[in-house]
């Protein structure tokens, strides 16, 4: 809005998209963007049109938003780019292309993608946009097996005995493990695919994990375990990004498990574990 009282409505109505962790309302202070912009084109000519006029503003909101925290995001996943200005039909193309053919390119854009909302403007193109989504997904077996097989991919770092997995980066002194890639991801993945697959419409991962208990597809306790192991793995790398700022030291998701508390080393390694248990589902569920 600030954008459009400095320079000027475009003239054509749009939706600003958000994606990621952002569309699933789970950004931290260690965040970049991941936007886009749908609106309405009867034909590809009107399309190139709109977009010529949009394209302009988006990349001057990317900016803004730069200037503000959210920095801009390397792999160009911005309103900005002339490839996430699109139309809804062209939105609808190349989410079919998405499900279609399940190449890792598409599986990455299908784990960034598919968590979206609209942050500003009309609901409804996105709306359109998700119950098409979901009807393709529930109908194709084959992507939400490669979905599944996708989800599997980031082990949480817990061995056999119940101890930690441990690696070095760079010049690390210590051993730590990813908070974000290796403890939250396993949820999020397994929770979209599920959500996904069984016509969920929710993004939020905690959502999708209660919905998906009241749809009967997840176990009621299993549903309330993961909830509280995803809550608590967040709430320790965000305790981090707490420190680490008030110290002026750089973001970083890594953390050593020796530098916690007896009592969250003991809930960390749980609520791991409670990941593994989900991606043994997954495994059982699709025959991986």
């Amino acid at each position: 809005e600030l954008a459009l009282a400095e320079r000027g409505d475009p003239g054509v109505p749009f939706s600003w998209l958000c994606f990621g962790s952002e569309g699933r309302r789970e950004q931290t202070l260690h965040t970049d963007q991941d936007n886009g912009i749908l609106f309405e084109a009867v034909d590809g000519a009107e399309a190139d049109a709109v977009r010529a006029r949009l394209l302009p503003l988006a990349q001057y909101i990317n900016q803004c938003l730069a200037q503000c925290g959210f920095t801009l995001c390397m792999g160009n996943v911005m309103a900005g780019n002339p490839e996430l200005c699109l139309s809804r039909s062209e939105w609808a193309r190349r989410f079919a292309g998405f499900v279609r053919e399940a190449s890792p390119e598409n599986l990455l854009g299908s784990s960034i993608y598919f968590d979206l909302r609209v942050v500003w403007g009309d609901e409804q193109g996105c709306e359109q946009l998700r119950q098409g989504l979901l009807a393709q997904v529930a109908d194709n077996r084959i992507f939400q097996r490669m979905m599944a097989d996708n989800a599997l991919r980031q082990r949480p770092p817990v061995g056999r005995l119940r101890e930690f997995v441990l690696t070095r980066q760079g010049n690390d002194k210590a051993a730590t493990l990813d908070l974000k890639v290796q403890g939250l991801t396993p949820f999020v993945d397994g929770a979209r695919l599920l959500a996904l697959a069984n016509g969920i419409a929710a993004c939020n991962t905690l959502e999708r994990l209660r919905q998906l208990v009241a749809k009967g597809v997840i176990e009621p306790l299993d549903g309330a375990a993961y909830e509280e192991a995803y809550h608590f793995i967040q709430q320790t790398r965000m305790q981090q990004h707490q420190r680490q700022i008030r110290d002026n030291l750089p973001y970083s998701n890594r953390v050593d498990p020796d530098s916690l508390n007896h009592l969250d080393r003991r809930i960390l390694r749980e609520s791991l574990r409670q990941a593994q248990r989900l991606q043994s589902s997954l495994a059982l569920r699709y025959q991986l």
